[in-house]
């Protein structure tokens, strides 16, 4: 017999060698609002059918828990693939990325024809008949050569070349009836789990909308994005050109020796979209509205403070000389921060900022007066005045970056014709393969955690415990705001993850298995050895990846 601890009632149960979570899950009694889909055995996520053959410690989980949530979305892409494969033969179904609340979907059929209203409701049609059977998932392990050879008689040479490439010796696949896929985590036990999503046509393709993760009984709810849809639907272009769709294509192409092209491509990219923006600037500072003030922001580690460098830099190029400072420059003294319902510091409330002072001296500076700007003394939690003034010359246009920068309520005083704003967000456009997409907040996390590491601030564990405020914080104070930018900027990095790999892979391994936060530690690192990694050498120091790993001309 085996002893299993069980964190959700804080007790001790006995069962036989090989029970499986999911047999386990009737002895242990606590309260369950939402359905269990995962679990967590010693902070390792696996899937209900996991079968357990030592002493562990278990923790049943929901769709409210990220880790739950990924297994739902999971088996959820499967049903949509299984669908699309009984329906449409010889029709190829790609699962490319976030966005709305819910995730894209092409279907791409054999005949080439349009996708229509009548394929998407047949294909809705198809996915409620397998809830309603709850036909079972099949996970099964084998050595790579047999499940590349799986993969390349289904057609997936998508999962062939992310295989080929992994440098792993056994791997899993799974099974839905005749239907044979790869996913990169476990799914739930069987289709009647899925009870709790929905599929609708959308920019030419299909929204996959899953459950709500504050609620997982209901839809999550719809946002419109257009201006994020479309800056995706440019890096995808881009992507295509260059033959590199997903992570198998780049890694082929890491191994054929051109990361060095790679790397030049990509700091051409984001150099080309800063010139662009710069350029616009310009025009909108000489025409009619006279634009004077730009406001840039975005989530935690999108870059936004070299963006703002290297943007000052182009606008210099153009002939305007920018003021710039950060909205942590107006941090209130510390001891008046707001607080979270946990008693802690909540750094990221608008109320952080002394939005009246600021708007203010804004104000201020864009009248023509002379204006003595803050510094926040981070050390002391106080705001200082050590003489750096502001006043607005011919030529001058003033910058102002930090993560309320789009708040209407901060600038609501200014005429609106008179600013520019910036989103800067981090938008993976490369996916695993057709049907694994990346989540767009995982390059933030990783840059998070490098940079933290680095400057000695926190170690991974810290930073990984702090994740979940600063993405609740994000979709309180940051995200709301994202569609009313004038101009997006992707600052995802097309190598990214291969050059993050070097510096993530030993900060995440020291992780201990014993904490909570392992559960993500062992995620990333699972994740990150899928891309062949390449040395940071070759990264030039003014390239925004030199804001996390180090080695930056820039001053922060």
């Amino acid at each position: 017999m085996i002893q299993v601890y069980c964190k959700n009632t804080g007790t001790t149960k006995s069962f036989r060698e090989g029970t499986t979570l999911l047999d386990m899950l009737p002895e242990f009694e606590f309260e369950r609002p939402y359905p269990i889909v995962s679990a967590k055995v010693n902070n390792v996520s696996q899937g209900l059918k996991f079968r357990v053959y030592n002493s562990r410690t278990v923790e049943f989980t929901d769709a409210t828990v990220p880790s739950g949530m990924r297994v739902y979305i999971r088996s959820l892409c499967f049903l949509l693939c299984k669908a699309s494969k009984d329906l449409f033969r010889g029709s190829k179904i790609y699962i490319e990325h976030p966005i709305s609340h819910g995730y894209f979907c092409e279907l791409v059929k054999q005949d080439h024809s349009p996708l229509t209203p009548e394929d998407v409701e047949k294909l809705k049609q198809k996915m409620r008949l397998l809830v309603e059977k709850n036909q079972p998932f099949h996970r099964f392990e084998a050595p790579i050569e047999q499940v590349i050879d799986i993969m390349h008689k289904t057609g997936a040479e998508d999962k062939v070349k992310l295989l080929e490439t992994s440098g792993q010796v056994y791997m899993d696949y799974y099974a839905l009836g005749k239907t044979k896929d790869y996913y990169y985590g476990r799914l739930v036990p069987s289709t009647g789990y899925l009870s709790v999503w929905d599929l609708k046509m959308y920019h030419g393709g299909m929204l996959l909308v899953g459950p709500s993760k504050h609620n997982p009984t209901k839809l999550a709810p719809y946002v419109n994005q257009p201006k994020t849809f479309k800056m995706f639907s440019e890096n995808r272009r881009w992507n295509e050109i260059m033959g590199l769709n997903t992570v198998g294509d780049l890694n082929k192409s890491l191994l054929a020796g051109n990361g060095s092209d790679l790397i030049q491509i990509a700091e051409a990219l984001q150099e080309k979209k800063i010139v662009q923006i710069a350029e616009d600037i310009y025009k909108r500072y000489t025409g009619p509205n006279k634009v004077r003030l730009v406001l840039i922001t975005g989530p935690s580690s999108s870059g936004k403070t070299t963006v703002s460098k290297r943007l000052a830099v182009q606008l210099k190029a153009c002939g305007l000389r920018p003021l710039t400072f950060s909205t942590d420059d107006y941090f209130v003294d510390r001891e008046k921060t707001p607080l979270l319902p946990d008693g802690t510091p909540d750094f990221d409330n608008f109320d952080t900022v002394d939005h009246a002072a600021l708007e203010a001296d804004l104000m201020k500076i864009l009248n023509g007066e002379e204006v003595e700007v803050p510094e926040f003394n981070f050390t002391t939690g106080k705001r200082e005045y050590n003489g750096r003034k502001y006043k607005l010359q011919p030529g001058n246009i003033v910058v102002l970056e930090g993560i309320h920068a789009l708040n209407p309520k901060l600038t609501d005083k200014i005429p609106g014709r008179k600013k520019f704003k910036i989103f800067i967000s981090t938008l993976t456009g490369i996916a695993l393969d057709n049907h694994n997409c990346i989540p767009t907040s995982d390059n933030r996390l990783l840059r998070r955690i490098v940079r933290d590491y680095n400057k000695g601030a926190f170690t991974a564990r810290q930073t990984i415990s702090q994740w979940p405020k600063v993405r609740a914080a994000e979709d309180q104070w940051i995200y709301p705001y994202q569609e009313n930018a004038d101009v997006m900027f992707n600052s995802a990095y097309l190598v990214e993850f291969a050059v993050l790999r070097n510096h993530a892979e030993p900060i995440l391994s020291s992780v201990p298995k014993n904490c909570p936060e392992y559960a993500e530690a062992h995620r990333l690192l699972k994740f990150i050895h899928y891309f062949v990694p390449v040395p940071d050498n070759e990264i030039p120091p003014t390239s925004l990846l030199r804001e996390f790993v180090g080695g930056s001309s820039f001053k922060y």
